[in-house]
């Protein structure tokens, strides 16, 4: 049965402090919900992010028939699905398990696994080997069971995307080798590719018999006497060490086709376009949205890739660029595109990418007429917010409006809209912090661990706009 959970706990308390478990891991999966004031909410974990077609079809089954039909991307690729009953039973769990979503129940909440998006796309190596049988792995350990939902795998295929996000135990592409990232440490152990996967579990078994005494969810929750011996434990079992100090920015894959040079062709190709990426705005999907995503996946690849940045990218193949002739290119992935009614096509009825396979066109322009992102100079480009009220209780304003009123160009730096000091949700590495307080909405530059002057914006909508705007710049 389904249960529904009490209010969320605070994040993890930094070492040093009350044990990060004393209140219990709240955080929800599919088979213990999270009360929130729209109803109760299912986290669904989507290891790597990668659904097949059917898979995203299960998912907007349940959400149809138990919840608002809504789906929400989170930040590190799952799905939430809100406005469930609080009795709903085992509907939803029933019909996620016959999709293949649910393999193990006792592990649900520690399939957290985020995956380089681009992988195998854009001439990064292909990760789903990995992928795979790490999820095995946990699902096969009983001692992983034990692992908060709150405890993070990344899969790096090199480009240092998900290495940034902060996770407990990384595993990093190179060549025939990979890296071994334990929390933040700057030093990774190299070791052959095909030992990553248990290297990594390892990791995450050896991290829970370290925090027995602590409590600690998170590897960075550790004392730093225990965490530090923890790496040398980990090392002990893996290979040399290299120094690789761990990426500060987690650059997202940009909205828009995705192309990698032909392996069967001269590097003068015109490259081939592997997938199309789309934008979320606000990671929120209507059953029509994902009802066309899951159209187009069943056209090309039959996959969608859920990304941390709460965005999707189809894999094709759709071909090579250029083919219609109107125009060529102006970067690796052509001139950018607005999303939006104003980027569908001219007057004239033209494609508004004409570079592209006639097919990655036409996908293009069908999403980005749902209200999708399909270019990185739409203004929802880098724009997140929690959910904020009246979905979540300790919400202090609707920030999801308030975002909306306040987009305005592209900045330079994401920004990320809080209700309340928990902040969920929020980006890793450098971005803009706005977050709701009695005082008015605070601003500030967030840059890993450090944070610049605040400002405070009272009630003044405008000027609220005028300085996130400004902070972005």
């Amino acid at each position: 049965m389904l249960a529904a959970m009490p209010d969320s706990a605070p994040s993890p308390l930094s070492a040093g402090g009350t044990s990060p478990r004393d209140g219990g891991d709240a955080c929800p999966g599919t088979l213990r919900l999270h009360r929130a004031d729209d109803g109760a909410l299912a986290r669904v974990r989507i290891p790597g992010g990668v659904l097949s077609a059917d898979r995203a079809e299960a998912l907007l089954a349940v959400a149809g028939r138990f919840g608002d039909g809504e789906l929400h991307l989170t930040s590190r690729g799952n799905v939430q699905l809100r406005g469930l009953d609080a009795e709903c039973g085992g509907g939803p769990a029933e019909l996620l398990g016959a999709a293949g979503l649910l393999p193990s129940a006792a592990h649900e909440r520690a399939r957290n696994i985020v995956a380089s998006p681009l992988a195998g796309l854009d001439g990064s190596p292909p990760l789903d080997g990995w992928l795979s049988e790490l999820d095995s792995l946990v699902c096969g350990s009983a001692a992983a069971a034990a692992l908060s939902g709150r405890f993070l795998f990344a899969l790096d295929s090199g480009r240092g995307d998900v290495d940034a996000l902060g996770a407990d135990v990384t595993l990093i592409a190179e060549g025939d080798d990979c890296l071994l990232r334990v929390g933040a440490a700057d030093e990774v152990f190299r070791l052959p590719s095909a030992d990553g996967p248990r290297a990594a579990l390892l990791a995450a078994e050896l991290f829970l018999r370290a925090a027995r005494d602590s409590g600690a969810w998170r590897v960075k929750d550790l004392p730093d006497d225990v965490r530090t011996a923890l790496v040398r434990t980990v090392g002990a079992t893996a290979g040399p060490v290299v120094h690789r100090p761990r990426p500060r920015t987690a650059k997202a894959p940009v909205p828009g086709p995705v192309t990698a040079p032909s392996s069967s062709t001269p590097a003068t190709t015109t490259p081939a376009v592997t997938a199309i990426g789309v934008g979320v705005p606000l990671g929120r999907l209507v059953p029509a949205q994902w009802r066309l995503l899951i159209e187009t996946a069943r056209r090309y690849g039959n996959e969608l890739r859920l990304t941390p940045w709460r965005g999707i990218v189809i894999p094709g193949p759709f071909g090579p660029t250029g083919l219609t002739g109107l125009t060529e290119p102006t970067g690796p992935a052509g001139p950018s595109a607005q999303s939006g009614p104003s980027a569908q096509s001219g007057q004239s009825g033209q494609s508004a990418h004409p570079w592209l396979p006639e097919g990655a066109a036409e996908a293009l322009d069908a999403l980005a007429a749902a209200g999708l992102i399909t270019g990185p100079d739409s203004p929802w480009t880098g724009v997140g917010a929690c959910i904020g009220h009246p979905g979540c209780a300790k919400s202090l304003s609707d920030v999801r409006a308030e975002a909306g009123a306040a987009v305005g160009p592209v900045g330079r730096l994401p920004v990320y809209w809080s209700g309340c000091e928990r902040r969920c949700g929020h980006p890793h590495g450098e971005w803009i912090d706005v977050v709701v307080t009695p005082e008015g909405h605070r601003i500030s530059h967030v840059r890993g661990e450090h944070r610049d002057p605040r400002t405070v914006v009272r009630n003044d909508p405008a000027a609220l706009a005028s300085a996130v705007s400004e902070a972005r710049a």
